[in-house]
């Protein structure tokens, strides 16, 4: 019997991409999954919760419906850098924080929570404090204030990416004491519909030449799978990690074997 079988699981982007095939696993492997999307998943999922994750209060009504406790949050809904700064940050940085945090009186015991974040967010070390005073603010709205009052150099996404990636490490420890876990994934390109706005906000040359260097971008599912180890009981000693799913991308440009990527 699959260790999934039976527990339940909340999924933020289950209508599409990388969500849509962890929904998609979880179901196949027993568990209960509760979508929390803007647009109705295609997976036979438990519940459907139609939510606007750049708005707080529509999270905090979907909050309401879930009464939990839950085995697990997998943060999975993203939008890319097509999509204005503000909307970008608010859906990728602040409403992952907003939700992991009210997860906490949510979890079971040994609980875990995944997020799903970036290799674009490889910056972050050379932008750690403002990041670190944006994570320091207390509610969504103020953390929305704060990104108005200091716009970031580049592109949204990628600072996103940064935030949610320094999140996870940063709230490893924490968890623990609560008896939780909190890991990241980071995927590089993966073939999804919004490839496309990816490929507009990061450059097209620069995607297509780590398809070139790889032989393919990722699939869904290979993300898919490693959302899913981390949820899991073999993962159970794994916590604030970032990893990199991509490849060999990262590994390649953090040992100088190729040059970073301009994105």
């Amino acid at each position: 019997m699959s260790e999934f079988s039976g527990k339940s699981y909340v999924v933020t982007g289950a209508a599409s991409g990388i969500g849509h095939a962890v929904a998609e696993r979880l179901l196949a492997a027993g568990a209960q999954v509760i979508s929390l999307d803007r647009n109705t998943p295609r997976a036979a999922v438990t519940t459907h919760i139609e939510v606007d994750l750049a708005n707080p209060r529509s999270i905090g009504a979907a909050l309401e419906q879930l009464d939990g406790p839950y085995d697990g949050l997998m943060n999975v809904a993203g939008i890319p850098g097509t999509a204005p700064a503000d909307l970008v940050v608010a859906v990728n940085s602040l409403a992952v924080r907003h939700l992991t945090e009210a997860f906490f009186e949510r979890l079971n015991p040994g609980g875990s929570i995944t997020i799903v974040s970036s290799t674009a967010g490889f910056g972050w070390p050379e932008r750690l404090e403002d990041i670190r005073d944006l994570l320091a603010t207390d509610t969504f709205e103020d953390g929305a204030a704060w990104f108005k009052a200091h716009p970031q150099q580049g592109n949204a996404y990628n600072f996103s990416k940064e935030v949610t990636t320094v999140y996870t490490m940063s709230m490893g420890l924490a968890l623990a004491q609560m008896g939780f876990r909190i890991n990241a994934v980071l995927p590089g390109p993966v073939d999804t519909p919004i490839l496309v706005d990816f490929e507009e906000s990061m450059g097209k040359d620069t995607l297509d030449g780590v398809r070139e260097l790889l032989g393919r971008h990722a699939d869904p599912a290979d993300i898919a799978d490693v959302v899913l180890f981390l949820a899991s009981d073999a993962a159970r000693w794994v916590n604030g990690q970032a990893l990199a799913v991509d490849g060999g991308i990262t590994g390649g440009v953090a040992a100088g074997v190729v040059p970073k990527p301009e994105i």
